[in-house]
């Protein structure tokens, strides 16, 4: 089976592929191989975002020779038409990735599990037999932002509104969906992911 797995920031995406691996579950973390790309892409994200990042002062590489990913969204954040210039670099080379490790962990009899809060995006959402999407009320996001992150409030509530009508967007894949709430203990969200699973099964 394939499954995945997404939701918005802070309300336990994380720690719901934690308890799906600590079940067996083979998983791919999305946001790494968006890192893996995007070092692979390097010379071609400098290139598409040199003038950008020269207006604002910035360098889009560290003293390393490495993607300055924060300066990178700095120059991105805010203009979709940036984003989308970003994303068409780096989004085809995420879902290469993500069909090699289906196709390694398939062949081996494996459940294979997507972390990924933009699956959505990748044409990979189309082989998953049921997607989890962990969610959580704003306020609770908050909270478990500004203690994990140690961020501004400002700088918080910006990215919770980047990812705005996140759930919309997956009811609209042909995904068998279930929005689980993230209130609670670790324990009570292993016994909802269990109940999600009885009731998945592959397709075809």
């Amino acid at each position: 089976m394939v499954l995945g797995l997404s939701g918005p920031m802070a309300a336990g995406k994380n720690l719901a592929a934690e308890i799906l691996e600590g079940k067996g579950w083979a998983s791919v973390d999305a946001d790494l191989l968006v890192h893996e790309v995007i070092e692979d892409k390097k010379d071609e994200i400098v290139a598409a975002f040199s003038s950008e990042a020269e207006t604002l002062g910035l360098s889009l590489l560290n003293s390393d020779g490495s993607v300055n990913r924060r300066a990178v969204g700095q120059v991105i954040f805010g203009h979709p038409e940036l984003v989308a210039r970003q994303e068409g670099i780096v989004y085809p080379g995420v879902n290469e990735r993500i069909d090699a490790f289906l196709e390694e962990n398939r062949r081996a009899g494996r459940n294979c599990l997507i972390n990924a809060t933009l699956l959505y995006k990748v044409p990979s959402i189309y082989k998953v037999d049921a997607l989890l999407y962990v969610d959580a009320p704003l306020l609770v996001r908050l909270l478990r932002a500004r203690r994990r992150d140690g961020l501004p409030v400002r700088q918080i509530l910006a990215r919770f509104k980047s990812q705005g009508h996140l759930f919309s967007k997956y009811r609209k894949t042909t995904a068998d969906i279930m929005r689980v709430w993230n209130t609670g203990s670790r324990e009570k969200l292993e016994r909802k992911i269990e109940s999600f699973l009885s009731s998945c099964r592959p397709r075809g």
